[in-house]
């Protein structure tokens, strides 16, 4: 998966990604940009690749695909505009760009599963998982193109045909530039397109509790409000 120098010339001038790499293999992309933020990186780096060896998802749990199998892909913002306890906007704008990247590029509009999972048919297309370092935020996004695990959407098999990975990154990217920085909008989107609310859900929290009620809402903070309850970190299955 490598850009052209064209294209790359086109999202230095029309975007803040102005530092796109591609590497054949790391161990995992959201770790190689957290090491570079922390030793000064500007907002803007990009790290996609076509293995990980040690590819992370939410809650510690490995992300595992064959190469070049998916978008395997991370990237740097500084959003400096943004207060700390919001930064859950960061990975909504994330997921908000890749289900329109997928909209444009594949003709397919995935849905957002609360915390920010992509979902074709109920089935996980993409996994997005965000993490903070002083004033960076590492965002990482992995999305089944060509193949993933067994059970899992794949973006192909779903579209009947193949989709070039150039382009999806191309079309996320752009869409998460415009994005980042209009808040408010992202908080609003979010909250209107997110498959989880409205639902019926069982939660597992941490501990091994669980809780079922009514999805009713995504708080401030980017908690998950169920039956009155703020759910921060959970598993989240969608019941009816």
């Amino acid at each position: 998966m490598i850009l052209d120098e064209r294209t790359r010339d086109a999202l230095v001038a029309e975007t803040r990604f102005r530092d796109v790499r591609f590497m054949e293999s790391t161990g995992s992309t959201n770790a190689l940009v957290a090491q570079m933020a922390a030793q000064g990186a500007p907002e803007g780096l990009v790290i996609a690749t076509d293995f990980q060896t040690a590819g992370r998802g939410r809650l510690d749990r490995s992300w595992e695909a064959r190469p070049g199998d998916g978008l395997l892909v991370s990237v740097l913002l500084r959003p400096a505009d943004l207060p700390a306890d919001r930064w859950h906007l960061v990975t909504a704008a994330v997921a908000l760009a890749a289900q329109a990247a997928c909209r444009e590029v594949a003709g397919i509009e995935p849905a957002i599963k609360w915390p920010n999972d992509l979902l074709v048919g109920g089935r996980k297309l993409a996994g997005i998982l965000a993490e903070a370092n002083g004033g960076a935020v590492t965002v990482g996004m992995g999305l089944n193109v060509h193949g993933g695990p067994p059970g899992a959407a794949v973006l192909d098999e779903e579209v009947g045909r193949r989709v070039a990975r150039e382009d999806l990154l191309v079309a996320w990217l752009r869409r998460l530039d415009s994005r980042a920085g209009d808040w408010a909008a992202v908080s609003e989107d979010y909250r209107r397109r997110c498959d989880t609310l409205g639902r019926t859900v069982s939660v597992e929290l941490t501990g091994g509790e669980r809780l079922e009620g009514w999805a009713e809402g995504v708080d401030d903070t980017g908690r998950l409000i169920v039956a009155g309850r703020p759910v921060s970190v959970g598993d989240v299955t969608h019941l009816r």
